[in-house]
């Protein structure tokens, strides 16, 4: 996308951080709506993440032009909200190739820029690597300042607490702004309250703050009368009781798009010794009615006409893996009470948008906490319910510890439902879905399925709801193929089932890679297998291969090491069977950001990637 200078005059001289400290403040509000224009028709041409973004154009512009970054770190907490600090921070003409291959990682990274402090893209990680920051800058004598923002989604995870409980207790010099754009507390903001949040941060009440607890610190009752004064003081204008508490000292809320307020505030609090947070009020999608509206639709678009102010509407009757789990969730919770749905702040992906409106009593939206999701639902099995967790692939990873040790061990009926296994796309190495199934395959008590299409995705499901254990059912972004669905059914747990019936190579196929492999099977006159279950494994079908086919080749979309066909191979090995066996799947590396197919691709998981690999082994073998 080529830089239009005299569309944006203004956003052409602050190209990186150090020209925008440059300008005169004066200049600054011109700016923020250049800025929040050059967001808005970018992202229409490119896709990506939006609302967020122009939610924080002016706590964005305050920062860079009061800090000194990059030598002052700059964190941003899951990193939705970065394309204004992508754009003011050298990388401004490449805004337009975000997310997509070979372009900008569509969250902060620290391999494509030196202002990227921390790579993010999962929530509530930015105050403990803060802490660990400012802890290594007093260490090092080095008078850096540490700013951590975070939204108020993202604070709502155990971690985030578990690290201002720390900080409070240590006492390091960093700032923690939380990035409120929830209507809640609206009614805050306004002149009055700033200027009381001006005063709070202000030299003076800080030296008779601080002084004061010195000098009294002596005589407890009095130390009393003054804690419960500057609480007094303080009930009168924020709501920061609990951040105190944890040994914060709290400033707000204020208003985050009054750029003057933004800046004064921020150069107040630069000075301020130990933990410090400031609560700034936002409206995610500021700028562009639609997204204010519905900042939920808005938060990640595809490429879109900004001037008709509508998302183009995806017409297609074929539906996607996370409706077809909605839909399966409703057609149960219609039939049995007891089940209890839980959902890590994931309702709209994980499609589950139709059972919080009928099933309002059996849904439960956890917030960001995933482990404290896996826990409860134990907790709810325990009680006699049946609970079903709808959980990312990448989110999972989050609470390992409760899986093993408040579900798995206790031999639970948790159903896992998985979504986004295996290649996510445009979101990256923090959000491919390549390890599940290397991960869980080594937790005893764990039922492990991988559905070929739709229709097998529900009986799945409904085989994991009645089994007594825990189970997953593991199924990918996107649509189905578009086969008719059956009426729901268990399956026999274990047992795989026979496509195409060849000669000397079989193909044993673990999850929606099946109609890839489909292709290559009738090319090759190969036997095909829709092995259904990772774990526990068809051992009686594998060992038939082994003894009729020269050649085993599996396929899955998780990682090779330690997923499905790590299995095959163990199966093998435990019955001493000698084949040719090839593994196909993902290697032993972090996935980039692009398209799903495109990945598939470049990874050699299409069916001439698969032919190739399969004649380069045929050939080494020879």
């Amino acid at each position: 996308m080529t830089f239009n200078k005299e569309k944006y005059p203004t956003l052409a001289l602050a190209e990186t951080p150090e020209s925008l400290r440059l300008l005169p403040k004066e200049s600054l509000p011109e700016l923020c709506s250049e800025l929040r224009s050059y967001l808005l028709n970018a992202v229409s041409q490119s896709s990506g993440h939006f609302a967020s973004g122009l939610g924080v154009i002016e706590l964005t512009l305050a920062l860079h032009y009061v800090y000194k970054t990059p030598f002052d770190h700059l964190i941003w907490d899951v990193g939705h909200q970065a394309y204004p600090h992508k754009i003011l921070t050298g990388r401004r003409d490449k805004i337009d190739r975000i997310r997509q291959k070979n372009g900008l990682h569509p969250f902060p990274s620290r391999e494509e820029s030196d202002y990227d402090v921390l790579s993010v893209g999962h929530s509530s990680t930015s105050i403990s690597a803060g802490l660990g920051l400012a802890v290594a800058a007093e260490r090092e004598g080095l008078d850096r300042k540490i700013i951590c923002v975070i939204g108020d989604g993202a604070i709502t995870a155990g971690m985030a607490f578990e690290a201002m409980n720390h900080a409070g207790e240590i006492h390091s010099d960093m700032l923690v702004i939380l990035n409120d754009n929830d209507m809640s507390i609206s009614e805050n903001v306004g002149g009055l309250n700033n200027r009381f949040a001006q005063l709070l941060s202000g030299s003076f009440y800080t030296r008779l703050r601080e002084k004061g607890k010195k000098a009294f610190s002596v005589a407890p009752p009095i130390k009393a009368i003054l804690k419960r004064t500057e609480e007094h003081l303080k009930g009168m204008v924020v709501p920061g009781t609990l951040f105190e508490e944890l040994g914060f000292n709290y400033i707000g809320p204020i208003d985050g798009h009054n750029i003057y307020t933004l800046i004064h505030m921020l150069e107040n609090m630069r000075h301020l010794k130990g933990p410090q947070l400031l609560h700034v009020v936002t409206k995610k999608g500021k700028g562009y009615t639609p997204a204010e509206k519905d900042p939920i639709a808005w938060h990640a678009v595809p490429r879109f006409d900004p001037m008709s102010g509508t998302l183009p509407k995806i017409v297609d009757s074929i539906p996607t893996y996370s409706n077809i789990f909605g839909d399966w969730l409703c057609d149960t919770a219609a039939t049995d009470p007891r089940l209890m749905a839980i959902t890590p702040a994931m309702r709209e992906g994980s499609g589950m948008v139709r059972f919080s409106r009928e099933y309002p009593k059996q849904y439960f939206d956890v917030a960001i906490a995933e482990q404290h999701a896996v826990t409860f639902a134990a907790g709810l099995a325990i009680g006699g319910y049946k609970p079903v967790v709808a959980i990312y692939s990448t989110f999972l990873q989050r609470a390992y510890d409760q899986l093993i040790h408040d579900v798995a061990i206790q031999n639970l009926p948790v159903l896992f439902a998985i979504d986004r296994a295996g290649l996510v796309g445009a979101d990256g190495q923090t959000h491919q879905g390549a390890f599940d199934l290397s991960f869980m395959r080594c937790i005893p008590n764990m039922v492990i399925m991988a559905p070929s299409d739709e229709n097998e995705c529900r009986q799945m499901l409904h085989t994991g709801y009645l089994h007594p254990g825990p189970s997953a059912v593991r199924y990918p972004r996107g649509q189905g193929t578009g086969v008719a669905l059956q009426p729901l059914f268990p399956l026999t747990i274990g047992k795989s089932e026979i496509k195409i019936q060849g000669e000397k190579i079989a193909i044993l196929c673990f999850g929606t890679l099946l109609s890839v492999a489909r292709e290559v099977a009738i090319h090759l006159n190969a036997t095909l297998v829709d092995m259904r279950f990772i774990k526990p494994l068809d051992t009686e079908l594998i060992l038939s291969m082994a003894l009729n086919h020269s050649l085993l080749v599996t396929i899955e979309e998780n990682v090779i090491k330690g997923g499905a066909g790590s299995a095959v191979s163990e199966c093998l090995m435990s019955y001493k069977k000698t084949v040719m066996l090839l593994n196909i799947g993902l290697p032993d590396q972090f996935i980039p950001q692009g398209e799903q197919n495109e990945m598939r691709s470049a990874y050699g998981l299409d069916s001439r990637g698969i032919q190739k690999q399969i004649k380069a082994y045929c050939e080494s073998e020879m």
